[in-house]
């Protein structure tokens, strides 16, 4: 949805077109106290993952699923918040959507088609 904001406005008169100035003393001060503490759950992820290293683990599976789940929520937070996509949702689940339903499609190909080879293919020697 588009706003004109082609009025001016005189000395004093506020602009209230019902969103938010990002430009605001107070929506600077959210946006850097979000940003901070973004950075905080980062460095403590970081810490975290150096203390893993002193924690034995009997299974390789689970050392890497651990490691894999720290550096999930890291990326998680740097993709949401610093590069702006928690503002995009809408656009983000509609991208999943597509996502979903050419890999269904593509997965219902490939299974369609499995137990049929391509003409003059051998399968353990023999012709299919």
């Amino acid at each position: 949805m588009s706003h004109d904001h082609s009025h001016s406005h005189g000395p004093g008169q506020a602009c209230d077109h019902g969103h938010d100035d990002h430009n605001s003393p107070e929506a600077i001060q959210r946006t850097i106290k979000k940003y901070l503490m973004v950075g905080g759950i980062l460095f403590g992820g970081t810490v975290l993952t150096v203390a893993m290293y002193y924690v034995h683990i009997p299974s390789v599976a689970m050392t890497i699923a651990v490691a894999l789940l720290i550096a999930s929520v890291k990326a998680a937070f740097v993709a949401g918040v610093f590069m702006h996509l928690s503002d995009e949702r809408k656009m983000i689940y509609g991208i999943l959507l597509c996502t979903v339903f050419f890999l269904i499609g593509l997965m219902g190909l490939t299974i369609w088609a499995m137990h049929d080879p391509p003409m003059q293919t051998l399968i353990d020697g023999k012709p299919a």
